[in-house]
C-alpha cells in the first residue's frame, strides 16, 4: 500500500499532528550564513513545531511582501494541503514591504528574464548601483502600509472563508543594518501602524519581531548581511510566536525542556 492511498476501515491510526503553516520571506529560513533547508532544526519555525509537537509546512521565498503572500495563497498547493490540517496559521511577512524601494519593484523582479546573459548581468549591476544609492531617500517603500494591510486581511478572510476555527497569528516587521539599504527604515513604523489596527480590528494576535531580534540583528553573531538574524534571533521569534500559539490554540503543548 502507498502513502497515497486511503487508509482501510477499521484500521487503527494514529491521529494527524496539527500543522504549524508559515508563510514567510527569507527570515523564516535563513540563519547567520545563509539560506537553510525548510527542515533545518534551528530556524524558528521548526523550532516552534518542535517545542508544541506538531509538524510545520515552511512556505516562504526571499523577497516576498504580503502580495507574494496572497499569492502562495492562490497558487501553492502546499498551502491547500497543509490548511485542513493546520493548527495555527503564521504571517510572517510585511517587512519586506517596509524597505526602501526607489526602483519599481517589478524591475527588481523582472531582471532574471532579460536575455541575453550578458545583459542581464549588466541591468543586475547597475540595479545593485543604484538601490543602495538611491535608499537614503526613504522611499517609495515596496509597498504602502494600505496595501500590505489590504493583502493581509485578504489572507486573513479566506482563511477564516474556509476555516471558521483557524487561527491566524501576524507580525510585526523586524529591524535591519544592511548597507545594501544605508540602514535606512524609515517605512517600518508606518507599517507597523497599520498592521496594528488592522490586527485590533480583526482580534490577530502579532508578534513583534523588531523586539525579539533588535538586540541579535545589530550584534556579531548576526548574517554579516544586516538583514537576517542569528541562531539567538531565531530563538527568541520561536519563543515568541509559540507563546501566540499557545494563546490561540488551547491544545498546543507546554513548552519542551531546553528547547526555550
Amino acid at each position: 500500500m502507498t502513502s497515497s492511498e486511503p487508509t482501510p476501515i477499521g484500521t487503527d491510526a494514529a491521529p494527524r499532528r496539527p500543522v504549524l503553516l508559515v508563510i514567510g520571506d527569507s527570515l523564516s529560513y535563513y540563519g547567520p550564513k545563509g539560506g537553510l533547508p525548510a527542515d533545518h532544526p534551528r530556524i524558528w519555525p521548526n523550532l516552534v513545531a518542535a517545542e508544541l509537537g506538531w509538524d510545520v509546512e515552511l512556505v516562504a521565498r526571499i523577497g516576498w511582501t504580503t502580495r507574494d503572500a496572497w499569492w502562495a495563497m492562490t497558487q501553492d498547493p502546499r498551502v491547500w494541503a497543509a490548511i485542513p490540517h493546520a493548527g495555527a496559521v503564521v504571517l510572517a511577512v510585511g517587512g519586506m514591504d517596509t524597505l526602501p524601494s526607489p526602483l519599481p519593484t517589478a524591475l527588481r523582479e523582472g531582471l532574471r528574464y532579460i536575455r541575453p546573459p550578458a545583459l542581464r548581468r549588466a541591468a543586475r549591476n547597475a540595479y545593485g548601483w543604484l538601490q543602495p544609492r538611491l535608499s537614503p531617500l526613504g522611499r517609495p517603500v515596496a509597498l504602502p502600509p494600505r496595501v500590505s494591510v489590504e493583502y493581509l486581511e485578504t489572507i486573513r478572510d479566506a482563511l477564516a472563508y474556509m476555516r471558521p476555527d483557524l487561527p491566524v497569528i501576524g507580525t510585526l516587521p523586524s529591524v535591519h543594518r544592511s548597507e545594501q539599504y544605508r540602514s535606512v527604515h524609515a517605512g517600518r513604523l508606518p507599517a507597523a501602524r497599520a498592521i496594528t489596527r488592522w490586527a485590533a480590528e480583526k482580534s490577530v494576535p502579532l508578534v513583534d519581531l523588531a523586539e525579539a531580534v533588535r538586540e541579535n540583528v545589530f550584534s556579531d553573531d548576526a548574517n554579516p548581511d544586516g538583514i537576517h538574524w542569528g541562531w539567538e534571533g531565531h530563538r527568541r521569534v520561536a519563543a515568541a510566536v509559540g507563546d501566540a500559539v499557545r494563546i490561540v490554540h488551547r491544545d498546543a503543548e507546554v513548552p519542551v525542556e531546553g528547547l526555550r
